[in-house]
């Protein structure tokens, strides 16, 4: 791991997204909450932020942080079938917050999936990127496209 004792203590934030192809039936079930395992977002929500507090223990030279807050948020599309979920978090520390965000969005993803596997295997998870990040020594970032 690299020695982060140096760096000063800072507020960061991150924020990841990815998303999900469905799949007509797939949708239809998620927009009329009728899925046989309970509220899809519910549980992709709560699984993102489990996943978030976790990373330090899935990825193998991440510090472990102190996680202020993390927000959830999704946004479904008619037309491609699709969900896209975004994932923000908060620490102030000595190291940023960008595996967190990204593991978080990663999992809400998987979930949806394993909560909809049922109806079809045929999803499709892309698109898993940084949107922004804000603090630390190298500064803020944020997405051109």
């Amino acid at each position: 791991m690299i020695d982060i004792s140096g760096k000063d203590i800072t507020v960061r934030t991150a924020t990841a997204s990815g998303c999900i192809a469905l799949g007509q039936e797939s949708f239809n079930i998620l927009k009329t909450g009728s899925c046989i395992k309970g509220d899809v977002f519910e549980t992709a929500k709560i699984a993102a932020i489990n996943a978030v507090k976790a990373t330090p223990f899935l990825i193998a030279m991440c510090h472990p942080i102190s996680t202020e807050a993390v927000k959830v948020e999704f946004a479904t599309d008619e037309d491609s079938k699709s969900v896209c979920v975004s994932v923000k978090v908060k620490s102030s520390g000595k190291t940023g917050v960008e595996m967190e965000a990204l593991t978080g969005a990663s999992i809400a993803c998987l979930t949806i999936y394993d909560m909809l596997k049922y109806k079809g295997k045929d999803m499709v998870i892309t698109q898993i990127k940084l949107l922004q990040k804000t603090g630390g020594k190298s500064g803020d970032y944020k997405r051109q496209d």
